[in-house]
């Protein structure tokens, strides 16, 4: 008995030294690139009339108010109120953040978030050393800031691939989080060209990685001790780790670092539609055997795509012979292309396939926020809503040029089921545009039914297809 137990401990052992044998070593990596990691630390002078009312300084800007609670920049502290130290008294505001040296002459790369609207940055070496950095540029749709210190010899990071990176690889993260300077944590590759909202122009890198307030801006190592992220934004509910990271890949935040280097700031090539997913019933209401590409909700005035021979409610399948299957594929791919080069796309229109070119354009400063007014409403129809013709004012606080007509109510039914709501504007009822209500009266009387409808809207100034399904 005694010798079945020996033995059965060795082969315990044995086993136990295997799977330790599998796992990797981070010791080395640590060691060799820990010195081009560096802490961010910001200052920003308070307005006098902040200091006077106590009112803290407004905060750099995170995702959406929508996905707020969800989506956070690195901007928070333990207590919610900043981004690693928050000196509470003091008249100016102070945060972290993380970084790291891509060049021995001093290039340090972070996030845009990290350093927006900052008076002052300290660039906080391995050694010690604190040294005034300058900023060269940023750019907010990629979060991306170069910074420049005076110093030589600087240790710095090897540029990796992220399109080598593959899912279920191991990723290492150096950083501040919560002002721990240098703390290593690593994971793995959960997911690649993840698109978030806010950042339509970055195919992020998911990871399992602890990623941390304080992280922001760190670098992602891959396994050969190549950089191939820049840590970025958390999933979270309360402003924690909770499994889920996202980093910015190297061969987009390069792209921009070499325009800033050359022209002080990073451009985007831009096509000018809206656009969204097609789902499960859109896709049955155009005739698709399943859901894909990024179908075109609006097409806006005077852009590239207004010139070229695209039509709203194409579905765009195919960029430059990329396959675009969400949505989210297509403005990271615009995004990267040289301004004023010929492009090609390949959609879907009304269940044939064409090709398209066009020249691709300088992406410009985002629409204006829309308002909302009412008049007197047409009596509601088997959609249960009542529709009205548009004024010339409310054109113009709608954004919405021709055509249409304002919804005014809705009742319970399948407008309303299907995400319909007061203000909103028809601009399209399966494929068929909408000049005014007699329009629109017209396509509701003909409806089919116990089929999937696609309802082109214009909700909150932006435009969005809807499916429904109107029951016997």
């Amino acid at each position: 008995m005694f010798k079945i137990i020996r033995w059965y401990l060795f082969l315990l052992v044995l086993f136990s030294q295997q799977v330790l044998a599998q796992l990797p070593d981070f010791t080395e990596m640590v060691k060799t690139n820990g010195a081009s990691v560096v802490n961010i630390s910001t200052t920003q002078k308070a307005k006098p009339d902040e200091v006077l009312s106590g009112k803290e300084p407004q905060l750099p800007e995170g995702l959406p108010p929508e996905m707020e609670e969800l989506f956070k920049h690195f901007y928070k502290n333990p207590d919610g109120e900043g981004d690693g130290e928050d000196e509470g008294g003091d008249e100016d505001a102070q945060s972290l953040g993380s970084g790291f040296i891509i060049s021995k002459d001093g290039y340090v790369l972070t996030n845009h978030h990290v350093v927006k609207n900052a008076d002052e940055i300290i660039v906080k070496l391995s050694d010690r050393r604190e040294l005034v950095a300058k900023l060269i540029g940023s750019d907010a749709r990629t979060d991306v800031a170069v910074l420049k210190v005076d110093a030589t010899d600087l240790p710095a990071v090897t540029i990796g691939s992220p399109e080598q990176l593959k899912v279920g690889e191991w990723v290492l993260a150096i950083g501040s989080p919560f002002g721990f300077e240098q703390s290593a944590t690593a994971g793995i590759v959960s997911a690649k060209g993840r698109s978030l909202p806010g950042g339509n122009y970055v195919p992020f890198i998911q990871t399992d990685v602890a990623i941390n307030p304080g992280n922001s801006g760190g670098p992602l190592f891959n396994m050969d001790g190549k950089v191939v992220g820049i840590n970025s934004q958390i999933y979270s509910r309360t402003g924690g780790f909770m499994g889920l990271s996202f980093s910015i890949p190297m061969d987009v935040v390069m792209n921009v670092v070499e325009q800033i280097k050359t022209t002080g700031k990073a451009t985007h090539g831009w096509l000018g539609v809206q656009i969204q997913d097609v789902t499960r019933k859109l896709a049955e209401s155009f005739g698709m055997k399943k859901p894909q590409g990024a179908l075109v909700a609006r097409i806006v005035p005077d852009s590239p795509a207004a010139h070229a021979d695209i039509q709203i409610g194409d579905i765009i399948t195919e960029f430059n012979g990329q396959p675009v299957e969400t949505s989210g594929d297509l403005p990271p791919m615009v995004g990267v292309t040289p301004i004023n080069k010929e492009a090609t796309l390949k959609l879907i229109r009304q269940g044939e396939t064409k090709t398209v070119t066009f020249k691709v354009g300088l992406l410009p400063d985002q629409d204006k926020k829309v308002t909302k007014t009412k008049v007197e409403a047409k009596p509601a129809n088997k959609l249960g809503i009542k529709v009205s013709e548009l004024s010339a004012e409310e054109r113009e606080a709608l954004q919405v040029p021709k055509g249409g007509v304002l919804i005014r109510e809705v009742e319970k039914g399948v407008a309303k089921d299907a995400g319909i709501s007061r203000g909103d504007v028809i601009l399209r009822i399966q494929n068929e545009p909408i000049n005014g209500v007699d329009d629109f009266d017209k396509v509701i009387k003909k409806l089919p039914v116990d089929k999937s409808i696609a309802i082109l809207i214009q909700h909150r100034g932006s435009p969005a297809f809807l499916a429904l399904k109107i029951n016997k």
